[in-house]
């Protein structure tokens, strides 16, 4: 274990909520970074997010809008099932599938993997968070530094 984590935000500034994991990384990133974290918003860059992967991370936590559910702006600590392998992987899409796809076709293992994700309100064409979900940034922020705590911790000991 190397204790190096990847903390990504995802998703299309374009299509309103779904902004929400650019978002969140755009304000973790004007935070002071902790040793052997790095945060990046990778939009909808779903390729360039899986050779960053093949870097050796321990833990990735990807930041997302995603829908479960539940009342709009509701934010989500998830340990994914991931696909299992064989999938076909599809260069041109960001969903998480196709970038775990990807990185098992470049020889890549998947590390330990949480989601934080907010269930939005409006996917719809346009810039900005709605203001239930602009009001979840914040929970959102909370939950990846408990994470970061929890796991530096453990490397720590």
């Amino acid at each position: 274990m190397n204790g190096r984590i990847l903390v990504a935000g995802v998703g299309n500034i374009f299509f309103g909520d779904d902004g929400f994991g650019c978002e969140v990384a755009r304000r973790l990133m004007l935070q002071s970074q902790r040793e052997r974290v790095t945060v990046d918003d990778y939009g909808i860059r779903g390729t360039h997010l899986a050779y960053d992967m093949l870097s050796g991370y321990d833990l990735v936590i990807l930041i997302d809008a995603v829908r479960r559910g539940g009342d709009p702006g509701t934010v989500y600590v998830l340990e994914p099932e991931l696909l299992a392998p064989g999938g076909v992987p599809d260069a041109h899409g960001m969903d998480l599938s196709n970038v775990f796809g990807m990185l098992r076709t470049l020889g890549g293992l998947i590390p330990e993997i949480r989601i934080v994700g907010c269930e939005p309100a409006l996917v719809e064409e346009g810039i900005g968070l709605s203001d239930v979900v602009a009001r979840s940034v914040d929970v959102a922020l909370e939950h990846v530094s408990s994470l970061l705590s929890t796991r530096t911790a453990a490397v720590a000991s």
